[in-house]
């Protein structure tokens, strides 16, 4: 099948149709820098025996959980430890986790949401708008920016992410537009109409211990500079890391927003459209939701339907076929080939 033949078949069975993408939506914009994923093998990369043992003796990869592990060996070295040189290693250690995460980045994007071409930009908006106009839901797993930014430079009134601002000095008194003062970014203002879920996290979201907030662009600093900032104040970006279908889920669980995102994709209606996601031997989770979202066994109703998996190539369909049976709804494959997210 062709991607046309898929939206064409839906729209003929007037059935709502979701999107989930994967690193090949990054990768169609750019291959180049896009070719790897540096947020989750950049750990992996790190020569530093400190960290590497620390690594291993926590079993994980889940970099939210490393940083504030290292911040909290030394606090807890400076009162319990008298050698000086024990802190200066843990802090070392934890610098160089920080500087490493950002060099990830600006190796793996952009430098500013400008970079994108304006045509590119709209291309993509227009693709992504045409799930989110019609009812459906986009849901990501990339760390990186490209979506963010594109809905950023678009204006939409149906791609809500589920973050607001909350008036800070609210009271029964009577305050101007001028005395306002409103917080940062909170998510959970509209969460009941967020239909954008980065399932797996995303750069510019941090959580404080009791909100989760979107790091913005100001008028003096890119978003980019502005997230090396939060790190520098030990706020720490949040995404699911390195590790199989279980720990991923455990880290998802631990999060009200990751939780909240991957809830949502369990209870889909319809038919799911997949661009440049393999579900891969570390992806068992996502399967899992699919298959609550598919109510195995119920004939009709609400309830998910069918999933479409976009493949590349002969070796990517002979992989979707080894795993059709693995879904509890029907199994369609299309050639992503057809689809050109970015124009040309």
């Amino acid at each position: 099948m062709s991607y046309q033949d898929v939206v064409t078949y839906l729209h003929g069975k007037n059935r709502t149709k979701h999107l989930l993408f994967g690193n090949g939506f990054s990768m169609s914009y750019n291959s180049g820098i896009f070719s790897y994923n540096a947020l989750s093998d950049f750990i992996e990369k790190i020569d530093d025996e400190l960290l590497n043992q620390l690594f291993a003796s926590l079993n994980t990869k889940n970099f939210e959980l490393i940083m504030q592990q290292l911040d909290s060996f030394a606090e807890i070295a400076k009162i319990f430890s008298s050698d000086p040189d024990l802190v200066s290693k843990i802090e070392g250690a934890s610098d160089k986790l920080k500087t490493s995460l950002i060099d990830a980045v600006k190796a793996l994007h952009p430098e500013h949401v400008f970079t994108i071409p304006e045509e590119k930009c709209k291309h993509c908006f227009s693709f992504l708008q045409s799930y989110l106009e019609n009812g459906g839901f986009v849901f990501s797993t990339n760390y990186d920016l490209l979506p963010y930014w594109v809905l950023l430079r678009n204006k939409s009134a149906v791609a809500i992410d589920g973050f607001g601002r909350d008036l800070e000095n609210d009271g029964d008194e009577f305050i101007p537009d001028e005395s306002r003062e409103y917080s940062e970014l909170r998510w959970g203002k509209y969460k009941d109409s967020q239909t954008v879920y980065y399932l797996h996290g995303a750069l510019p979201f941090f959580d404080n211990g009791v909100d989760v907030i979107k790091e913005t662009y100001t008028t003096q600093h890119y978003l980019l500079d502005n997230i090396k900032a939060r790190m520098e104040k030990k706020e720490y970006p949040i995404f699911v890391t390195a590790g199989d279908g279980r720990q991923k889920l455990t880290h998802i669980m631990h999060n009200k927003y990751l939780s909240h995102c991957y809830d949502k994709l369990t209870c889909i209606e319809g038919s799911l459209v997949t661009f440049g996601f393999n579900f891969g031997e570390y992806d068992t989770h996502l399967i899992d939701a699919i298959n609550k979202a598919a109510h195995y066994g119920k004939k009709s109703g609400g309830k998910l339907f069918s999933i479409y998996i976009g493949v590349y190539s002969d070796d990517g369909l002979h992989h979707i076929e080894n795993i059709r049976s693995r879904f509890k709804c029907k199994v369609n494959i299309y050639n992503a080939k057809t689809l050109n997210i970015w124009g040309h």
